[in-house]
């Protein structure tokens, strides 16, 4: 799969490849939050007698849960189909760059603009321009980074899966506090705190 436009003769060698609109994929990152979010307070609606604050945390859990689930099987079949050609990566940090580079561009377009380490298993990523932040707005900063944090629990769960995939169990966290920024801290869970 790839979101470059194809140029004749198309990729001969591989039978299997196929082409996706990057607009395509932008619609359904924007799409994939209310759905979850809306399959989320259906479920809860279910239930009685909770209240409402604690209603509005299961949803926001589930929502994050549904979100994390999806990317995460997105993440490994990203890395099961464009890792094959590749030697098995014998360092964590080379797997962390092959992330940054090769498969951020894959997903997002562009590579990671920052990669930051403690040496210890952290490993910060940081995406000035994170593509599915280009064209949001709000009326306030507060608001758009508030409304923001939902749209990074899928980026999360790629990377977390296609961590897994290449052998490296890790817990992946993103924030936001100036759009269109990312910042994506991933501990390995052999990482000591």
């Amino acid at each position: 799969m790839s979101f470059e436009t194809p140029l004749p003769p198309y990729n001969a060698s591989d039978s299997h490849a196929t082409f996706l609109s990057s607009s395509c994929f932008d619609l359904l990152l924007i799409e994939m939050v209310p759905l979850a979010h809306g399959l989320a307070a259906t479920l809860s609606a279910g239930r009685k007698g909770a209240s409402n604050l604690a209603d509005e945390e299961e949803q926001k859990e589930a929502t994050f849960r549904r979100l994390d689930a999806l990317g995460y099987r997105v993440g490994q079949g990203l890395v099961e189909r464009f890792s094959r050609d590749r030697p098995r990566f014998t360092d964590t940090l080379d797997t962390i760059k092959f992330l940054c580079k090769d498969m951020w561009t894959l997903v997002f377009r562009k590579q990671v603009d920052n990669l930051k380490t403690n040496h210890r298993g952290v490993y910060v990523l940081t995406d000035n321009s994170f593509r599915p932040f280009a064209r949001m707005s709000m009326s306030s900063r507060s608001e758009a980074v508030e409304k923001a944090q939902p749209f990074l629990w899928f980026p999360c769960g790629v990377i977390r899966g296609a961590l897994a995939s290449m052998g490296i169990d890790a817990t992946v966290q993103a924030e936001t506090s100036e759009l269109p920024g990312a910042m994506f801290q991933i501990k390995t869970v052999s990482a000591k705190e």
